[in-house]
């Protein structure tokens, strides 16, 4: 709001102070505040900060003292002239044991004292925290951890309140009483290996997030579908990568009648939500050779990384929050760029223990870790089909003139 700056200084009392600027990338330009980036250009660079002036109060003031710290869930809606004057220090989600340490010791204690049971504490097992972090919850954050035990305390307490029995301890098969069904059923480790279906890893604005990729094939003439909602990056990202897997489809075992009698259809659940980016490249190249020489995926391996047209892989960003998502979900094994493998060093040593991250240089790499090699006969309707072009063709080789 206009004047807000020097109204904080005044009420702090101080002319050094710690300001934080919460969510800077949710401000925008209306006609009451007129346009905020770039007011805090002249607010947040030390180069002219020393002459601010509130033009609402109509004061000027030294703001090179100032120490200000803003927030942001994501970087790309901060303008670029004004995210160049900022030291970013990323912060990445939190994995499960550090939740189960920061519950322990802070949530469970508060939420107790808040719901009038810190004279009777109630015994939440470390096995029932865990399940819900792993099947109700999935975020880097702790928000909706928090609602989540919440919601189980304050049942717990309005029981006491009633007169009703309560056990003494929570156990994990007691948490669908308390919270229903679980919201996330972990589908990695039950599910076998598909055919076109990939776990590609992403970053969103609540950090990382898997991304399943789905192809199908279906009769046609060499069309390519793609839905999801995707942006024009990510749409170059499925050219790209189709390009590639055609001039090497000898290679890798693919008939290259399958281009041109067959439709691909690539979809990318969760069609609502807007998805943009190179970081799905090598999982949408694997989804497309698993579909057009049948043979499938593993389930519990998910891969990140940005293709080239001769089949190398780049570097992408968010490998830290990437790799957190891809423990949270259950896979075992995370494929990342080899230019990534420096940003290895960040993630945790227990995740580091339960995820095998394996740098990739090329595509054939991500195909040898991630395509299972099975004995499977040829699509027979291909074969027809390609039989009776060749006859047809002879055919019309023969027929007089």
């Amino acid at each position: 709001m206009p004047g807000k700056i020097i109204q904080s200084l005044q009420r702090v009392g101080a002319c050094n102070p710690v300001l934080m600027i919460d969510e800077i990338d949710k401000m925008g330009a209306n006609p009451i505040t007129g346009d905020l980036a770039s007011a805090m250009l002249e607010v947040l660079d030390p180069e002219q900060n020393i002459s601010f002036v509130d033009h609402y109060l109509n004061l000027s003031f030294d703001l090179c003292r100032v120490l200000f710290v803003a927030t942001a869930n994501t970087l790309y809606d901060i303008p670029e002239p004004l995210r160049d004057r900022m030291e970013v220090i990323a912060i990445p989600g939190y994995t499960e044991e550090e939740k189960l340490e920061i519950s322990r010791q802070h949530l469970i204690p508060k939420l107790m004292k808040q719901h009038g049971l810190d004279d009777q504490p109630l015994d939440i097992t470390d096995a029932t925290v865990m399940r819900i972090i792993r099947e109700y919850t999935r975020e880097p954050g702790l928000r909706n951890f928090n609602r989540r035990l919440e919601t189980v305390i304050r049942k717990v307490a309005v029981m006491r309140a009633t007169d009703e029995p309560v056990p003494a301890h929570i156990e994990p098969d007691k948490i669908p009483d308390y919270l229903g069904p679980p919201t996330f059923i972990p589908t990695t480790e039950d599910r076998s290996p598909e055919i076109g279906v990939v776990n590609g890893l992403g970053v969103t604005g609540s950090g990382g997030q898997l991304l399943m990729i789905e192809a199908l094939r279906l009769p046609g003439n060499g069309q390519l579908i793609i839905t999801g909602q995707l942006g024009d990056v990510m749409r170059e990202s499925v050219l790209a990568a189709k390009s590639y897997i055609q001039s090497q489809a000898e290679t890798l075992d693919i008939l290259p009648e399958m281009f041109s009698k067959y439709n691909i259809h690539l979809h990318f659940p969760e069609g609502a939500i807007p998805k943009d980016g190179p970081s799905a490249g090598i999982a949408i190249a694997t989804a497309i050779t698993s579909l057009l020489s049948d043979r499938p995926v593993r389930p519990d391996i998910a891969m990140t990384g940005e293709i080239t047209l001769r089949g190398r892989v780049l570097a992408v960003g968010g490998i830290k929050d990437k790799v957190l998502a891809a423990h949270r979900a259950g896979i075992k094994t995370g494929l990342v760029p080899k230019q990534n493998e420096n940003d290895l060093m960040n993630i945790p040593e227990t995740v580091r223990n339960t995820v095998r991250c394996v740098p990739v240089e090329s595509i054939d790499e991500v195909l040898k870790e991630s395509i299972v090699e099975v004995n499977m006969p040829k699509d027979l309707s291909i074969e027809r089909i390609v039989q009776a072009e060749r006859e047809r063709a002879s055919a019309q080789e023969k027929k007089p003139e």
